[in-house]
């Protein structure tokens, strides 16, 4: 059988939980030279990148992708995005694995039924702020109670880390117009809303179907990333721009941040989390998960089957 790609075969996908987060790409050509996956610069120095242990890989101006690029990044189940500077806006995403029918349909029902909307907001609202929202509230007037709490958040995080805050405010179309607090959390929520649309992918669900966020190309993606957010890249955002303040930075805000959030990713096990998240999130709205028909496509990348005794729980 002849090969589809040059090189050694493509690696097998591995589950994402077991995967580095992302990686951000600028000015250069994505390639693959003699099976791996290159980063090749306009002084021709080539940088290798592990494809197949990323959850995403986000592209921006400036970078241009081969053909035999994105096979191979689909093939190992790594999410190519491609974006405006800093991630500020996104213009395409290659999807990695596939949709599964079951779990779209699943997500849709749950949407439709405004009962089972309601419990997942609800629950949504119970793993961010540590209640449920008071009763008797429709989504519309719980979207209304949780701006009001974010902004309070924004506030206190500011006080926290002693930096000038008057609103959250910017433009996808003039990033440098914003100030640097803003410019500091735009870069933050991008390098989130990566890897949960990965997530949410490999998953087998749809970014757009959202249950507080409607409307939007990546609602469900917006939807899951606030239940981390605020716990991982906001106050990443913060402490960087309140370093850039001081003086004490020796790079970019906005790459700064972004490499605070990749260890913040680590250290708060991200892809450990976000599948299990969504699984927890929609169970709430209680609608039985449908069982797969027989001959349905299986998961994307499932993880490997265990081996041994699991042992005995202490």
């Amino acid at each position: 059988m002849t090969p589809t790609l040059p090189g050694a075969p493509p690696p097998s996908p591995i589950p994402l939980k077991e995967r580095a987060s992302i990686v951000f790409v600028e000015k250069g050509q994505l390639d693959v030279i003699d099976g791996a996956f290159v980063l090749v610069d306009a002084a021709g120095v080539r940088t290798v990148i592990p494809v197949g242990g990323l959850a995403a890989i986000m592209l921006e101006p400036g970078t241009r992708t081969s053909h035999a690029a994105v096979a191979l990044a689909a093939s190992a189940g790594t999410l190519l995005i491609w974006i405006g500077e800093a991630g500020v806006r996104l213009y395409a995403a290659g999807q990695p694995g596939g949709a599964r029918s079951d779990r779209l349909l699943w997500q849709c029902r749950l949407a439709l039924d405004p009962d089972a909307r309601l419990q997942i907001v609800r629950k949504m609202f119970q793993i961010r702020f540590g209640d449920s929202g008071p009763e008797r509230r429709s989504v519309d007037q719980l979207r209304g109670i949780e701006g009001v709490r974010v902004r309070e958040i924004y506030r206190g995080l500011a006080r926290q880390f002693g930096v000038e805050w008057r609103r959250r405010d910017y433009d996808p179309r003039d990033f440098d117009a914003s100030d640097i607090p803003n410019r500091c959390l735009s870069a933050a929520t991008s390098c989130l809303y990566g890897v949960t649309e990965a997530a949410v992918l490999a998953a087998g669900y749809a970014p757009a179907i959202g249950f507080l966020h409607t409307g939007k190309p990546l609602s469900f993606v917006y939807d899951i990333a606030d239940l981390f957010k605020f716990d991982t890249v906001v106050p990443e955002a913060f402490r960087v721009a309140s370093q850039h303040a001081k003086g004490k930075l020796d790079k970019p805000p906005e790459m700064a941040t972004r490499h605070a959030c990749r260890d913040s990713f680590r250290r708060a096990n991200i892809l450990g989390r976000l599948i299990p998240a969504i699984e927890d999130v929609l169970l709430a709205g209680g609608l039985q998960l449908p069982e797969p028909p027989p001959d349905a496509v299986g998961p994307a990348f499932p993880d490997p089957a265990q081996t041994g005794d699991p042992g005995t729980p202490s």
